[in-house]
């Protein structure tokens, strides 16, 4: 399996390296809480010695209902990434929607993220992969609720294609299973892993119920949030190299998929759980 490296920050990922820590909020709501939110994870994995990747999206555009926060925009949203990056000397992580969005959020992003939805649109995958090799990046991609792990061997393909090889990291994040569920199969880690390409875990959008929120009547995600930690440590230990992690201050208040999310004030606790399971699991 390819290691990948960020040189710039001084990061790799894959077998053989610590744990990559990619956490942050599941969309921006303002900068105030970006940058708190910013400080207290940086606080916590510096102080354990792992990589962190600050994550956040500037558009959530697959929400249930039109009437969904979506988040600040593209050019509101970039700015703030931009300026927790300048900030606090970290990277960042952020998803893209259309191909248009390709070079200005590769400006920004050092990981390029392609949802899970979105991750056979051909003209998508295309854009985001060049655009990301020209600013130096890596693309985090996240396989669809409906693939087998082994067929995201066609995505690296596209990406070796249009742009290069080795530049792209797997998200396992789940796979539909029956109506509003989704299943994490722990085989899937080395499944992907043999395809060449280092593979992380979203334990978030993972406990996700698509579409079956009762606070407003399937209007929106529902979640399972106390199953993130499980999840999370269970794929450290089935052999993922990196993690993807959302925190609010208070989940419940939190203006996209709050019942998934993690309480800002539990972070230093997993992480430490998750880094002696990676260290167990790789010695």
């Amino acid at each position: 399996m390819t290691v990948l490296k960020l040189p710039k920050w001084n990061m790799a990922i894959g077998d053989g390296e610590p744990l990559l820590c990619i956490a942050g909020l599941n969309v921006l709501e303002d900068l105030d809480l970006t940058l708190s939110t910013a400080a207290h994870l940086k606080s916590v994995l510096d102080g354990l010695l792992l990589p962190f990747v600050f994550k956040a999206s500037f558009d959530k555009a697959n929400r249930s209902s039109i009437k969904s926060y979506r988040g600040p925009g593209l050019k509101d949203g970039l700015a703030m990434l931009a300026e927790v990056k300048q900030r606090f000397n970290v990277p960042i992580c952020t998803d893209i929607h259309e191909v248009e969005q390709a070079e200005p959020i590769a400006a920004v992003a050092d990981l390029v993220q392609i949802p899970a939805f979105l991750c056979r649109q051909t003209d998508l995958v295309v854009a985001t992969a060049r655009a990301t090799q020209k600013a130096g990046g890596l693309l985090h991609v996240k396989k669809g609720q409906f693939l087998a792990p082994w067929d995201c061997r066609n995505i690296l393909s596209k990406i070796a294609e249009a742009a290069a090889p080795d530049m792209t990291i797997l998200c396992e994040r789940g796979t539909s299973f029956g109506y509003n569920n989704l299943i994490v199969d722990m085989l899937a880690f080395d499944e992907m892993k043999k395809l060449g390409a280092p593979v992380t875990i979203d334990a978030t959008h993972a406990v996700q119920l698509p579409g079956a929120d009762p606070r407003t009547q399937g209007a929106s995600t529902g979640g399972r949030r106390s199953g993130v930690s499980v999840i999370a440590k269970a794929s450290v230990a089935a052999g993922a190299n990196g993690v993807f992690l959302e925190f609010h201050p208070e989940p419940d208040k939190a203006l996209c998929d709050g019942p998934s999310c993690l309480p800002l004030d539990g972070a230093a606790d997993l992480f430490a759980k998750l880094k002696a399971i990676h260290k167990a699991a790789t010695s």
